[in-house]
């Protein structure tokens, strides 16, 4: 028979999140890929709008957004496979 673990409550789950999250090697590795994919992106999908030098706020949302979106989407990855290492323990 397979026991599900105990419920634990959000701010503990919350908590454990950021603990993995803030680890300085994970920080480093998902601050990285941000900025890697975040520039390709940003070239890829910006470069003629950069390179005549039309900055307004909504590209200015575009440019963040195509960091944050690589980092939200590695460290998702980095907490599904610290949940999965987990629950195999």
């Amino acid at each position: 028979m397979h026991l599900s673990p105990p419920l634990r409550t959000t701010s503990a789950t919350v908590m454990d999140c950021a603990h993995v999250v803030l680890d300085p090697t994970h920080l480093k590795r998902t601050l990285l890929i941000a900025f890697v994919v975040g520039s390709w992106l940003n070239l890829f999908n910006h470069a003629d709008a950069l390179l005549h030098g039309a900055m307004n706020a909504p590209l200015a949302v575009k440019l963040a957004l195509n960091y944050l979106t690589p980092f939200v989407v590695s460290n998702a990855g980095l907490l599904a496979r610290q949940r999965q290492r987990r629950d195999v323990d």
